[in-house]
């Protein structure tokens, strides 16, 4: 397998900070990974995914994407080669569905039947029926539907690596426990490498074949979820998982008659 993403010794220090977002950071995440990105605000889950696409540059060090490094390619070619997902989704409101998903497409110069059956084919993936729903636009969408577009368009150009950075954050708890289960499903059946940074613990192992735990710009531990949990690298993941497990013994007793 080839690994996808490479970080060596990378190190980000924003002006005016009192300590780097990022400090020698190496990382290794293999093709067809879904890498959940998992720490408290600051930790600098964040300004990594946002390296690897170049909205950040790093101040040293080196990032490879299947071996290429980053500052080889210029930086909006990067982008195109890259999905990226946010939580305030972004659709374009006066595009239909359609048309929102077929905007890197048309940048590239797809042929127009070619964009149409990949518009066809992702609304299919991410579980809306494109005759219901390509010609709506996003006001006509719940914010799990929107959510699901901005799914598609990510993915609509065929990229091998898809960055999501906290998709799920504003959608209530059963629609995002739907699209978990959905995104699961996705990364199956597209054997892309996904990274996806979250600061929900339970999201984090549901979600992710690695889970990547980081704090004060320092990763914690890196490694399956299953060895996370029954070998803790420190005491901080140890009261992470701690305070997760925690929330949800309160809640069984909360429901108990």
């Amino acid at each position: 397998m080839a690994t996808a993403i490479e970080f060596s010794n990378v190190s980000k220090h924003f002006p005016n900070a009192s300590a780097p977002a990022l400090e020698s950071v190496s990382l290794r995440v293999e093709e067809g990974e879904l890498v959940t990105i998992l720490g408290t605000s600051g930790s600098g889950k964040t300004t990594l995914l946002k390296l690897i696409n170049r909205i950040y540059d790093f101040d040293s060090g080196d990032i490879r994407l299947f071996g290429e490094r980053i500052l080889d390619v210029e930086a909006v070619e990067l982008r195109r080669r890259i999905g990226y997902v946010i939580q305030q989704i972004g659709l374009f409101p006066h595009m239909t569905v359609a048309q929102n998903i077929a905007t890197v497409p048309k940048i590239l110069g797809w042929e127009p039947a070619m964009i149409d059956r990949r518009v066809d084919e992702l609304l299919f993936l991410v579980n809306l029926d494109p005759q219901e729903y390509k010609r709506r636009f996003p006001a006509q969408l719940s914010g799990g539907q929107q959510q699901r577009v901005g799914l598609a368009r990510a993915l609509a150009a065929d990229p091998k690596i898809m960055l999501l950075d906290e998709p799920f954050g504003a959608i209530d708890a059963i629609n995002r426990e739907t699209l978990q289960d959905e995104l699961i499903k996705i990364h199956r059946q597209s054997r892309k490498t996904f990274l996806f940074v979250t600061h929900d613990v339970h999201e984090a192992f549901k979600l992710g074949t690695s889970v990547l735990i980081m704090d004060h710009g320092r990763i914690q531990q890196y490694g399956p979820p299953d060895e996370i949990i029954s070998r803790p690298a420190n005491e901080f993941v140890s009261a992470l998982l701690d305070s997760t497990r925690k929330q949800y013994e309160a809640y069984d007793r909360w429901r108990q008659p």
